[in-house]
C-alpha cells in the first residue's frame, strides 16, 4: 500500500509545484504559445471536467470537495485491501487518488482548480487542464482497460478459448 500511496504523494507535489509555477509567473487568463498546437495558460476552473457546474452559483465548490474526500477515502480503503501483487490496480489507485487530491488541495486553497495546459488546433480547443487531471485521466483509462482485459479473460475461460 506505501508504494502506492507514495505515488499519489508524488502527482500530488508535481501538481501543485506546477500550478505554483503558473500562478507565481503567469497573470490570469495569461497565454504563451509554446507550439502550434501547444500553449501554457493560466485558467481558474469552479468547476469540473469540461467546467461543468462551473457557473452554478458557488456551492458546487463544497460538492466536488466532498466528493474528493469520499472517493479519496474509498481508494484509501480499496488500497488497503489490494493484494500486494496487484500492481495494476495499485497504479489505478496511486494516480486516481493523487489527481483528486491535486484538484481538492486547489478548491480548499484558492475555490477554483488552476488550470494551465492548453491543446489546440486552429479555433478548435480542447479544455484546459492540469498534472491532477492528466493523473486522474490515466488512471480512469488504465481501470477501464484492466476491466476490459478481465472482461476478455472471463468470457475466454467461459467458452473455453485462449
Amino acid at each position: 500500500m506505501g508504494k502506492w500511496l507514495g505515488l499519489a504523494g508524488l502527482v500530488l507535489v508535481l501538481d501543485q509545484f506546477t500550478k505554483y509555477i503558473v500562478i507565481t509567473e503567469l497573470a490570469y487568463q495569461e497565454r504563451i504559445q509554446v507550439l502550434p498546437m501547444f500553449s501554457w495558460v493560466r485558467w481558474h476552473n469552479e468547476g469540473a471536467a469540461f467546467s461543468f457546474l462551473a457557473g452554478a452559483g458557488g456551492w458546487q465548490k463544497w460538492f466536488f470537495v466532498t466528493l474528493a474526500i469520499g472517493f479519496s477515502a474509498f481508494i484509501i480503503y480499496e488500497l488497503r485491501r489490494l493484494p500486494s501483487g496487484d500492481k495494476y490496480m495499485g497504479w489505478v489507485y496511486g494516480l486516481i487518488l493523487g489527481g483528486a487530491l491535486g484538484n481538492l488541495v486547489d478548491r480548499l486553497h484558492h475555490g477554483y482548480v488552476v488550470d494551465f495546459i492548453l491543446v489546440h488546433y486552429e479555433t478548435y480547443y480542447f479544455p484546459a487542464f492540469n498534472v491532477a487531471d492528466s493523473s486522474l485521466f490515466c488512471g480512469a483509462a488504465l481501470w477501464i482497460l484492466l476491466m476490459i482485459a478481465e472482461y476478455r479473460a472471463e468470457r475466454a475461460e467461459k467458452t473455453g478459448s485462449a
